[in-house]
Formats: structure tokens, C-alpha cells, sequence
């Protein structure tokens, strides 16, 4: 049975911003940055079991959870996510290069720190990371246009169910669990930050140059672009490894943590030439 991870909430002073974050244990630090919806809460089955190893940071983006944002302010971006992780690294582990985990949206924002700060990172894993190559990648439409429109017309949980079950499964966001439910819900409006964002598409040259030890993570049931998005970077990325969690979907550190736990650990490992932490 899994014990409850109630984290302590810390925040860090970013100047503009007091950035929340929960950290646990000694040593190499390893950051993990979240996807859309989520918050520093989604890492809560790898925090503790992860943080015998490592000192472990899980970070609420700006405008996430526990921070009540209308969605109306102008500095929510993909560079405004990437300055902060910089500026928060400074902080809080003293500039020392991190083993930076990041899932969905939150693997886009891994990448870039780790192309635009390269000294910050030592290695990246990216779980079902949004880094599309080409359009081809994605044929689901203007469904985050959708999702949004409802939110904006009062219709959350219509909205959020929309853009749960395209990224993750059909009828995902009825058979969620509540504390999942709970923290998507708090964290609505960001959907409409992103809907300001600007397009991102992964430039081919700068894959091939990335310098950093790579994993990619794959749900074995993630639909569709992720398992087409994997593939892309696993022919592009110079230094790169690839796992398949078994028996889950885009969540995967979610429905199958034993699997991901054990394979971050072996990487991890694996980068630094040391025996696997047990």
C-alpha cells in the first residue's frame, strides 16, 4: 500500500515571483518539472522513494498550484518557465548541475534549460515530453482551443475532461482519482496561460547537438503523438536511451511508479558510473 506524500511547501524568492516547491533528501539534486494541469503534487510517488538517493525538488511552475491565478497576466510562457527553473537552481542548490526529470509540457520546458543553461543540467529525462517535430505528429485538432472556450464559459470540468481524456485516454478524467481530480481542478486556468503561448516546434539541428545523457519515457498505452514523438528523438538525440512503462498511459509515473521509479534510478546511475540505487 502506498503512503500518503504530504509534502512541506517551501517557496523561493524569483524577484517577480515566490515560486513553491517541496524538496526531501541528500545529494545530486533532481529536479522534476511537471506538465500541464499538475503542479508540485504529481511527483508525490517519486519524491520520497527517490530521495534515499538524491536530493529531490518537485516545483510548481509559475502560476500553477498553490498560487490562485485568474489567467489573465502576460508572463506565462514556455521562456518564462525555462528562466525560472534557472533562477530557481541558483537558489536553490547553489548553481550545482541537476538531473532535471520532466513530463508532457514540463519535458519541453527540461529541454530548453538544458539547451539554453547547459551547466544547470546533467542529464534529462523526458517523459512523453511535448516536443514535436513537424505537424504530422499531431492530428487532435483544436482541442485545446475547445477545452479552453468551456472553462471561459463557466463548463471547468467539461473542459478539463476534454483535454484530460485527448492527452491520456478516452474517459480518463471520469475514472480519475479525486486527489488527481482535486489538483487539475486548482489548476485550471492555467489551460488559458497556454493558449497564449506561442507555437513550439523542436528544431532537428539542436537534437542532434544535445550534448546531454537523455531517457526517453514512453507509456506503453500512451495514444497518439507521444509514442511518434519518442521515436523522432530517439533517431535524433545523440546520447539517448528509451523505456517503455508497461500497463500505463501519458501518466505513467502515476499508474506504474515501481517501473518508473526503477528506471530513473538506473539511468541515473548509469550517467553518474555508480551501482543503481536500490
Amino acid at each position: 500500500m502506498r503512503s500518503e506524500y504530504t509534502p512541506e511547501i517551501l517557496h523561493a524568492d524569483l524577484g517577480s515571483h515566490a515560486l513553491a516547491y517541496a524538496t526531501a533528501g541528500q545529494g545530486t539534486p533532481l529536479l522534476f518539472l511537471h506538465g500541464s494541469l499538475c503542479d508540485l503534487r504529481y511527483w508525490k510517488y517519486q519524491m520520497p522513494p527517490l530521495a534515499r538517493c538524491y536530493q529531490t525538488l518537485s516545483v510548481s511552475l509559475r502560476h500553477h498550484w498553490p498560487e490562485r491565478w485568474d489567467g489573465d497576466s502576460d508572463d506565462f510562457s514556455l521562456q518564462q518557465h525555462v528562466d525560472d527553473m534557472a533562477v530557481f537552481l541558483e537558489q536553490a542548490v547553489a548553481g550545482k548541475a541537476a538531473h532535471v526529470v520532466g513530463h508532457s509540457r514540463g519535458g519541453r520546458v527540461a529541454y530548453e534549460l538544458a539547451r539554453q543553461h547547459p551547466a544547470l543540467v546533467r542529464s534529462l529525462v523526458l517523459a512523453d515530453p511535448g516536443l514535436s517535430v513537424n505537424d504530422e505528429e499531431d492530428r487532435r485538432g483544436d482541442f485545446r482551443k475547445h477545452a479552453m472556450e468551456a472553462i471561459r464559459a463557466g463548463d471547468v470540468e467539461g473542459g478539463l475532461a476534454l483535454f484530460i481524456d485527448t492527452v491520456t485516454g478516452p474517459d480518463t478524467w471520469r475514472r480519475m482519482v479525486p486527489w488527481f481530480k482535486d489538483m487539475v481542478i486548482d489548476n485550471a486556468n492555467t489551460l488559458l496561460g497556454q493558449g497564449r503561448e506561442a507555437g513550439y516546434r523542436l528544431s532537428e539541428n539542436t537534437a542532434r547537438a544535445m550534448d546531454k545523457p537523455v531517457l526517453l519515457i514512453g507509456g506503453a498505452l500512451s495514444p497518439a503523438p507521444y509514442p511518434a514523438i519518442l521515436d523522432i528523438l530517439q533517431n535524433l538525440l545523440p546520447n539517448v536511451r528509451r523505456v517503455d512503462i508497461p500497463g500505463s498511459s501519458h501518466g505513467m509515473n502515476l499508474g506504474n511508479p515501481r517501473a518508473f521509479n526503477h528506471a530513473v534510478l538506473d539511468f541515473l546511475a548509469a550517467c553518474e558510473h555508480v551501482p543503481a540505487c536500490a
